[in-house]
């Protein structure tokens, strides 16, 4: 069931729809995760404007995720790499045991 909810950006307060209650704690934990980053930036440099820190924020986010992704896409081509070692070992036992 969709719910209006409202979440806190920065110095600004955004309305948003959640389409689940897990929708919802996932904006709400992502929206943590930005205002902790800005926070990091404030600290930092106090003069700087919202809009700023906020880009700042936004790019350390995306940088982070980006570098995910090529773990992941190296660890998946790992496993696959050893699924197919590990099924060319069994077959050799298969071929050996008979």
């Amino acid at each position: 069931m969709a719910q209006n909810i409202t979440i806190k950006l920065g110095d600004r307060p955004y309305s948003l729809i959640a389409t689940s209650p897990e929708q919802e704690q996932l904006i709400r934990k992502a929206a943590e995760e930005v205002n902790r980053r800005i926070k990091v930036y404030q600290d930092r440099t106090p003069e700087k404007p919202m809009l700023e820190l906020m880009s700042f924020a936004a790019l350390n986010i995306c940088m982070a995720n980006l570098n995910y992704q090529d773990t992941f896409r190296s660890l998946s081509s790992e496993e696959k790499r050893l699924t197919k070692e590990l099924e060319s070992y069994l077959e050799n036992i298969d071929k050996n045991s008979r």
